[in-house]
């Protein structure tokens, strides 16, 4: 009863928690937001390496994994962002908490079957100009969200293979306001509304075998390009503040304007590493994501392939050790180096993370909580862009039981 209760309100707090901002960046103003990472506080503590198959850890990077799953699990994690936003003549200070996921999973024999939500990109930013001809403000929030099912099956001891289906949906708002300057009593408002939905597919494979007394694990996954639907709207009015800054609406009028569609472009990455599974591992995993093709909307922005090179690795000083539980601690740590395909002013943005983690076993249980830390810096103040230094702390919690055996005695 206790479980239920747990999963019911879990559930209930991330469709509150997919709804709020999970970002500060200026850079979510582009696209369909900043898009998030899609895998587990244990992948990011590792650099964000998603090749691993685990009998107690679900892996969201590649569905093939799911095939090596022993005991039904229950996950949900958390992340606390701290940024420091800067630019060559300014700075600021911003700090989010968001979901990142929740997932069920569970074995059956040779196949390993997940289900769960997790937000695909997010929007949340807020940025003012001023010159000596206008002065603007621009605020946007919302972002896409998902829900997933995804299956895993062992064709062989050495090879698995794994498909998973999304479902995106979600709504951005972004708000722009102009005044003229010298500043005159009356500004222009513009509120734009995006709801998205569309589908996509996640394939992967798994090879797996010993070299002497060494596991060998190699990688791959596929995600063809997809489509997002996007149901537009806009209002225009006139605006002023009174003496609170409450903003004051007049002439508000609703615009008719035509829907469109935004390509999400296909992606392609592999990986490969070596160790002892209970032991220590280390790995590296290469990511190619084709050209984003969001119109011709942005003056000073253009896209390019996006590319993802991550090296991580664990390491458990000894698994099962009963005398010492810091012996039983999974250590992680990894590296990782990101060019988003974003380019600003003829400069690709490009974010570089160093992450590290612990896995804190729960005595008396398969289940663990996982702690991340990743320390990064995306952007650059250079061609006049804004340099992020942030600070991610993630927190998971990974439930795992038995279920579905049947009683031999009643």
């Amino acid at each position: 009863m206790i479980k239920k209760i747990l999963l019911g309100s879990l559930m209930l707090l991330s469709l509150h928690s997919f709804a709020q901002e999970s970002t500060a960046s200026p850079y979510s103003f582009y696209g369909i937001g900043e898009v998030k990472f899609k895998g587990t506080v244990e992948n990011k503590s590792m650099g964000g390496l998603g090749i691993l198959p685990d009998s107690i850890h679900v892996n969201l990077q590649n569905p093939a994994a799911l095939s090596a799953l022993k005991l039904t699990l229950f996950s949900v994690a958390g992340t606390y962002n701290t940024v420091s936003l800067k630019s060559e003549s300014a700075s600021e200070k911003a700090r989010r908490t968001s979901l990142d996921y929740i997932v069920m999973a569970f074995p059956a024999g040779k196949l390993g079957i997940s289900l769960g939500m997790m937000p695909y990109s997010s929007v949340g930013y807020k940025v003012k100009n001023e010159s000596a001809v206008e002065n603007s403000t621009h605020n946007g929030k919302g972002g896409v969200n998902r829900v997933f099912v995804g299956a895993g099956y062992q064709l062989t001891p050495k090879l698995s293979v794994g498909l998973d289906f999304g479902y995106n949906f979600g709504k951005i708002e972004t708000n722009s306001a102009v005044f003229a300057v010298p500043v005159i009593q009356y500004g222009s408002r513009e509120l734009n509304t995006a709801e998205l939905n569309g589908i996509n597919v996640n394939s992967g494979a798994i090879y797996k075998t010993k070299i002497k007394k060494y596991d060998f694990i190699s990688s791959v996954t596929f995600s063809p390009s997809t489509t997002l639907k996007s149901n537009n709207s806009r209002n225009t009015a006139k605006i002023s503040y009174n003496a609170n800054g409450d903003e004051i609406v007049f002439d508000s009028q609703n615009v008719t304007v035509a829907d469109s569609e935004l390509k999400i472009p296909s992606k392609f990455s592999f990986g490969s590493g070596i160790g002892e599974f209970k032991k220590w591992f280390v790995g590296f995993e290469s990511t190619f994501q084709g050209k984003s093709n969001f119109g011709n909307v942005y003056e000073n922005a253009t896209f390019e392939n996006a590319t993802k090179l991550s090296l991580g690795g664990y390491y458990v000083p000894n698994y099962s050790s009963f005398s010492n539980y810091f012996n039983k601690i999974t250590y992680r740590a990894g590296l990782r180096h990101e060019n988003t395909g974003l380019i600003i002013n003829s400069e690709s943005v490009k974010d570089r993370a160093i992450t590290l983690g612990l896995g804190l076993p729960m005595n008396g249980t398969f289940s663990n909580i996982n702690v991340g830390f990743e320390f990064g810096k995306k952007g650059t103040t250079s061609a006049n862009l804004i340099q992020e230094n942030y600070v991610n702390i993630s927190v998971g919690l990974s439930f795992n039981d038995r279920w579905f055996v049947k009683r031999k005695y009643d």
